[in-house]
């Protein structure tokens, strides 16, 4: 536990040699729940890469609203994450010259317990170079190996290897029903928008993809009839576009009938195309409501890429679940219409209903199965800057060497963690 006037956290651990990542939580009253059910979904996602799993989480407490000042915002964001770094690694044992050393002042009741890594996750994409740099400051072992994906690092959204992962599944679920997702039209609802790795790289993966509705915490995107490629290229513009939203769509290459709406208002009105896409007969209606209906809707593939847990089985109560901020929107695994659920997010949806939705003829693995390219692509990257240690420290292999060879491996890795 990590506690601080500036900040709360969270680091929890499974086992002695154990990975995750570390995520900016929004969840100020519960961001305890969110890491544990992380974690355990870490757990069985590591099972296949590295012995167990790990999570960790921190709650910045005195951020300055984004709307009124983002670049304050931010920099508050990353200074919380940084007392959080520093205050774990000030406890965490160290490897000096081959044999472990206990941090000073500390009274050490578990044993040797040196192996602490870290990676990105919601919110810290882009800090793995913060943290790695107090680790090097502090002259922890694992030096820049400590957080994967920085600069000297396999780059989770450059490579879209999370969203790469996951699209593997889902080809194999329409395989499986004689669609191939690459050349026939699918039509496509999800959580996301295009500036996030996994929405954003996922969206982009095939060009058959035919997106007729998404939502993110601030807008909710409808193209009732989308062209295909013209979509996808403007999504594509989108995705390079930095700090993006829905809002920035073109919207004349919106379809009739649809449009981008903010999660602000009060009432939508809907046009009679959306509402056929969409299966209801209401012509106004609240945001929240338009978001469980399009978790209802009926497409052939629900595309979970952004942070919240949508769907649960009917037996289940919001309060299990575990997610207050979207228990006004959140929707039983039976009401989903979509053929298919590919889990590019973690908990988009409770295990019990992952089981009622397979029940119902739904096609789903689950969230630790789908999106485990991303900490496997990690795991690869700290053995090989742990193997390649020994030979960087005694000079036989610049640094700058180094790091051409993790970059010329990029490919090769990224095979090595699809196939």
């Amino acid at each position: 536990f990590v506690y601080s006037r500036r900040v709360e956290g969270i680091h929890l651990r499974s086992g002695a040699v154990a990975r995750g990542g570390l995520r900016w939580s929004d969840r100020r009253d519960d961001f305890r729940t969110e890491v544990l059910g992380l974690m355990k979904a870490q757990r069985v996602k590591n099972a296949v890469i590295v012995p167990t799993g790990a999570k960790g989480g921190f709650y910045p407490k005195q951020l300055p609203s984004p709307a009124l000042d983002r670049e304050a915002w931010a920099a508050e964001g990353r200074a919380s994450y940084e007392i959080f770094i520093r205050t774990l690694l000030s406890i965490t044992d160290n490897i000096v010259g081959g044999k472990v050393a206990h941090p000073d002042a500390v009274q050490v009741l578990d044993g040797e317990d040196p192996y602490f890594v870290v990676a990105a996750d919601k919110g810290t994409a882009t800090f793995s170079d913060i943290a790695n740099g107090i680790a090097q400051a502090r002259n922890f072992w694992l030096d820049d190996a400590f957080a994967s994906g920085g600069s000297n690092g396999y780059d989770h959204k450059a490579m879209g290897i999370t969203a790469r992962g996951a699209w593997v599944s889902v080809q194999r679920h329409f395989r499986e029903m004689g669609i191939d997702v690459q050349s026939d039209p699918i039509t496509v609802a999800g959580c996301g928008d295009m500036s996030g790795d996994v929405f954003g790289n996922g969206m982009l993966l095939s060009k058959a993809i035919k997106l007729v509705a998404a939502f993110d915490h601030r807008h909710i995107f409808i193209d009732p009839s989308p062209d295909p490629l013209a979509s996808w290229k403007e999504r594509k513009r989108l995705f390079e576009l930095p700090r993006s939203s829905w809002e920035d769509y073109n919207a004349s290459l919106i379809s009739k009938g649809g449009g981008v709406f903010s999660r602000a208002a009060k009432q939508i009105k809907l046009p009679k195309q959306a509402r056929e896409l969409l299966g209801i007969q209401a012509k106004e209606i609240e945001p929240e409501a338009l978001i469980a209906a399009i978790l209802r809707s009926p497409v052939d593939l629900m595309w979970f890429g952004g942070i919240g847990t949508y769907v649960k089985a009917p037996q289940e109560s919001h309060i299990q679940v575990g997610d207050p901020a979207n228990d006004g929107l959140r929707v039983d695994a039976t009401e989903v219409r979509a053929r298919v659920i590919g889990e590019g997010a973690n908990l988009g949806i409770t295990q019990a209903g992952r089981i009622a939705f397979s029940l119902a003829g739904g096609r789903i693995n689950t969230d630790f199965i789908d999106n485990s390219a991303g900490v496997d692509c990690s795991d690869n990257e700290v053995n090989i800057k742990i193997a390649l240690a020994a030979a960087t420290a005694s000079g036989k292999l610049t640094a700058k060497k180094r790091n051409t060879l993790l970059a010329a491996m990029t490919d090769e890795v990224a095979a090595i963690v699809l196939e």
